[in-house]
């Protein structure tokens, strides 16, 4: 076996995520070499310890911020529910997504988004969303606020983002139809097509798809962090102190939108 140089491949076509899970190829020759990204190193203050973060390798994930959880007209307003919190959260988040796209790191919505036909959700998935039958349930339809639709299904309003969220075209959608969004979801393929090792998360609710989603991404062995002032609940505020007590003590760490925006654009 003989040794050839090494080709020059940077002119070569790439396949792959661009600038961090590529190929580049040519008619003779598959270049494997990952690139490296670089990024700066990052502090945050943050409990119950400051943290380094290399942006090169970190996401935002934003969970469950459509009309269905977070709007006037959606389903849990339907119910009587106060969804003031959730709605609360849209500066908040958009200063966190925004400081994020400046640094080029990756900023994924997850939202709930089932079948029409339901035909993967369990009893046991679709009894919290229909508890005594009677209620439209996962992708069943509701009447409120003048619109007809199917609450939480994909593609239908209710699982749309909420107005004054903003989105960009760069940024990842992913549906999901379970309180995590890890569990028969394309997230953890994405996240590792991206190199990411370090998760920030926003959204609702806090201690329901917030936390079940960050508690697997810590399975996964993904680093957590929650950011304190872009989650919110439903619930009551015991909930959500547990829910914080939960992440620091066994999850993760817990820092704010304002201390990551000052910390990647002093």
């Amino acid at each position: 076996m003989t040794t050839s140089t090494i080709p020059d491949t940077r002119t070569w076509a790439t396949l792959g995520t661009e600038g961090r899970n590529t190929y580049r190829v040519s008619d003779a020759v598959i270049d494997m070499r990952r690139p490296a990204p670089s990024g700066p190193t990052t502090r945050l203050t943050a409990e119950p310890q400051d943290v380094l973060i290399d942006l090169a390798r970190t996401a935002l994930v934003i969970v469950d911020m459509q009309n269905d959880f977070c709007s006037k007209d959606g389903w849990i307003a339907s119910l009587g529910i106060d969804f003031a919190a959730g709605r609360a959260l849209v500066d908040p988040i958009n200063r966190a997504a925004a400081a994020m796209r400046a640094c080029g790191a990756p900023v994924i919505w997850l939202n709930w988004g089932v079948r029409p036909d339901r035909a993967n959700l369990s009893p046991g998935t679709q009894h919290p969303f229909n508890p005594n039958g009677q209620g439209p349930g996962l992708a069943g339809s509701t009447t409120f606020g003048g619109r007809t639709y199917k609450v939480l299904q994909q593609g239908e309003w209710g699982a749309q983002l909420i107005d004054g969220l903003t989105r960009e075209a760069s940024d990842i959608c992913v549906d999901k139809h379970r309180i995590s969004g890890f569990y028969d979801t394309p997230l953890d393929s994405i996240l590792k097509n991206h190199g990411i090792s370090t998760v920030l998360f926003a959204g609702v609710n806090a201690d329901h798809c917030v936390l079940g989603t960050l508690m697997d991404a810590n399975f996964h062995g993904y680093d957590t962090i929650m950011l304190e002032d872009c989650v919110a609940t439903t619930s009551p505020d015991f909930c959500m102190q547990a829910t914080l007590h939960n992440v620091r003590f066994c999850f993760g760490f817990t820092t704010t939108s304002t201390v990551l925006a000052e910390a990647l654009n002093p």
